[in-house]
């Protein structure tokens, strides 16, 4: 009973134990970057670091009609995992959101076949579309 109760404090203590904390992690260096923001609203912005990380972003301002305007930024990415798989990520934001492009990310399962018909034919025949005819 009591070297249960020494092996339950030992295994209390170890898991009570702080683990390394990022701080203690030494700085990854920037080995080169590059960035301007100018007055029309337009900026690029590029960094690499001695990890292999590399980033590239551009962006302009985009006139949607009247006042509205949106921010276009169009980059990529490259880094590495600890196992040392490589990844690629391009991506777009805009008006219309966030939109990555990736090996790595995961893809949604094809629309099946009757579903799609399905969707075919509602935009091929909006005259039959019932919902609109109990909207106030």
């Amino acid at each position: 009973m009591r070297s249960l109760l020494i092996v339950a404090v030992v295994l209390a203590v170890a898991a009570a134990r702080p683990q390394q904390q990022l701080s203690q992690q030494r700085p990854i260096a920037i080995l080169s970057q590059d960035a301007a923001v100018n007055a029309d609203g337009s900026f690029h912005s590029r960094f690499e670091t001695e990890d292999g990380v590399r980033r590239q972003e551009v962006g302009q301002l985009r006139q949607l009609g009247g006042q509205d305007v949106a921010e276009v930024v169009q980059g990529q990415v490259q880094y590495s995992d600890r196992e040392g798989n490589q990844f690629d990520l391009r991506f777009t934001a805009d008006e219309n959101g966030y939109h990555p492009q990736g090996a790595h990310l995961p893809q949604p399962p094809p629309i099946p076949a009757e579903i799609q018909r399905s969707i075919e034919y509602n935009l091929a025949h909006p005259e039959e579309d019932e919902s609109q005819k109990y909207t106030s």
